[in-house]
């Protein structure tokens, strides 16, 4: 699918309402008792930290940012994605690969004018998009910075890239803001999801995200360029074994989704943290495991998958 050419980002129309501050306000709001992802903690973030899961308070804390240029072929292009890594995570995957991010918090603390200048700077650099890595417990300062930025001039898509365990509250503040989702289906199971990755009800949780997440955005757009301006991309991480559940998930995108959908179906699974500890993760994916899920896509009807 092709982009007529000159759209804008969706959060301008917003910005420019005045809606875009509202939303921020309100998602600040919701800290005090917080609901802005699937774990529906209700601890007070505006006050410490004590009792959440995500271990983030008041202010975003940010690992790294730059040009990204090992994304999605869509989301990378030729000048790369602008990344901004955040700190910490709503999940406990034992296999996670940034671990020392989403585990050990390593990174530094941002209010939100430094976090709109990383945003300002990413588009000076020449990147195609502000690519948000980890942000279902940030969105509201996620928010508060956009405002910022977008004020001073940011006129770049915004991708959210999350691991899925999203809430609809927290969809419903990023309608007409987000402009490409990027969110990983990562099982088919809830009892391994609890199993891997320490969450409750992940399947259920995951596959309402997707759902809205495509209402808001539909299938993935690209323009004239191959670079995508607006929509929905999959990620699926095929483990060993089919822990993940792929031809679950495979199945459920194409029936319930749209057969359109952009998948990338990942090989890169290594044993890391703390995957050695289970049988069966403590090993690579195979060449054959890798095949039997890109069969399974083609079976389902799904066609739009990452040539990687």
């Amino acid at each position: 699918m092709t982009a007529v050419v000159g759209t804008e980002p969706a959060y301008l129309a917003l910005h420019r309402s005045g809606e875009l501050a509202d939303r921020a306000s309100l998602a600040l709001g919701r800290l005090t008792s917080c609901d802005l992802c699937a774990r529906y903690c209700r601890v007070d973030r505006l006050s410490g930290t004590k009792g959440a899961v995500c271990r983030t308070g008041r202010w975003a804390r940010v690992a790294s940012y730059g040009p990204h240029h090992g994304e999605e072929r869509p989301i990378s292009g030729r000048r790369g994605s602008g990344t901004i890594f955040f700190a910490w995570c709503n999940l406990r995957c034992v296999f996670c690969q940034n671990w020392e991010l989403s585990q050990r918090g390593d990174g530094s603390e941002v209010q939100a004018e430094g976090l709109a200048a990383m945003m300002l700077e990413l588009q000076e650099m020449g990147c195609h998009n502000v690519n948000l890595v980890t942000p279902s417990h940030v969105v509201a300062q996620i928010l508060e910075a956009l405002v910022i930025a977008a004020a001073a001039g940011l006129r770049l898509p915004l991708v959210y890239n999350t691991g899925g365990y999203d809430s609809p509250e927290a969809l419903a503040l990023l309608d007409g803001v987000v402009d490409i989702y990027m969110p990983d289906m990562k099982y088919g199971d809830s009892d391994l999801a609890r199993r891997y990755s320490h969450v409750r009800e992940y399947v259920q949780a995951d596959r309402r995200a997707v759902r809205e997440m495509h209402r808001q955005v539909g299938d993935l757009v690209l323009d004239e360029h191959g670079v995508a301006v607006r929509g929905l991309l999959v990620r699926h991480l095929v483990l060993p074994g089919n822990i993940a559940g792929t031809d679950q998930v495979l199945a459920w995108i194409a029936s319930e989704v749209s057969p359109d959908t952009y998948v990338n179906l990942m090989a890169q699974y290594r044993p890391c943290y703390r995957a050695w500890e289970h049988p069966t993760l403590d090993r690579r994916l195979t060449r054959a495991e890798y095949r039997r899920a890109c069969e399974l896509a083609g079976r389902v009807g799904l066609v739009r998958l990452d040539p990687g």
